[in-house]
């Protein structure tokens, strides 16, 4: 059992003494006895008020006061840590639902553009092939020789006025519109520059001295290879060739 140390007997225990002490002096105190006895009862009355305390009692309580002051402190941050955590958790949830959507757009996008792409395409196409109906080789008279602006008026019949002009950048970049054009090192021949000069016998045997045969080989080439001349004018723009 511990041990316990009354302060208030301590106390009642030290006035009895004082007063009887000052019992056995007697009147040779004379008033300084009435006047230490009050004191003394006074001391005794307030020790009396304190409460009796257990040896050793002080440091379990401060012990205790320190451990749940360490528990509160660590459920707190526990809470905190879980409330950032959880904020982190929307935050990138968000983000990962902005970047698929953003995806997702683009592919969209792509796609759509992609598909009217091609659409223009099969129009140009289209187009290209109902203009070639308005002109064809044997409806030209063969020539011993052609001027510039004769086989720049057989250009427009076959190919048409909504291709011609990039059909004739084409030209006028790769042989001046001059028919009967070789290019010394490849051997590319013709108003189109065809490498080889032979693969336009597929639309005439004539091709080396018929410019309606090489005009139609060319618009054939451009529609097959790009879709259309203008298509393939965009191409030659960027590379230099076609």
């Amino acid at each position: 059992m511990t041990a316990r140390i009354s302060v208030r007997g301590f106390a009642v225990a030290s006035a009895t003494a004082v007063t009887t002490v000052g019992a056995v002096v007697g009147v040779a105190a004379g008033s300084d006895q009435g006047q230490t006895s009050n004191d003394v009862e006074a001391t005794a009355a307030e020790a009396t008020l304190l409460e009796d305390i257990p040896a050793g009692s002080q440091a379990q309580v401060q012990t205790a006061s320190l451990t749940q002051q360490a528990d509160s402190a660590s459920a707190a941050a526990d809470a905190e840590a879980k409330k950032s955590a959880e904020e982190a958790a929307r935050k990138q949830a968000a983000e990962d639902a902005a970047a698929k959507k953003a995806k997702a757009d683009k592919e969209a996008a792509a796609k759509k553009a992609a598909e009217k792409k091609a659409k223009e395409r099969e129009k140009l196409k289209t187009a290209s092939s109902r203009s070639e109906s308005r002109g064809s080789v044997g409806d030209f008279p063969q020539k011993s020789s052609y001027s510039t602006a004769e086989v720049q008026s057989m250009a427009k019949q076959i190919v048409g006025g909504g291709q011609y002009q990039c059909f004739s950048n084409i030209v006028d970049h790769e042989s001046s519109w001059n028919y009967q054009a070789t290019n010394a090192s490849s051997g590319a021949y013709g108003l189109v520059q065809a490498l080889p000069g032979s693969k336009m016998a597929s639309v005439g045997a004539d091709w080396r001295t018929n410019p309606a045969t090489q005009i139609k080989w060319g618009l054939n080439y451009m529609n097959d290879r790009y879709g259309s001349p203008c298509e393939a004018w965009s191409f030659w723009q960027a590379n230099n060739y076609y």
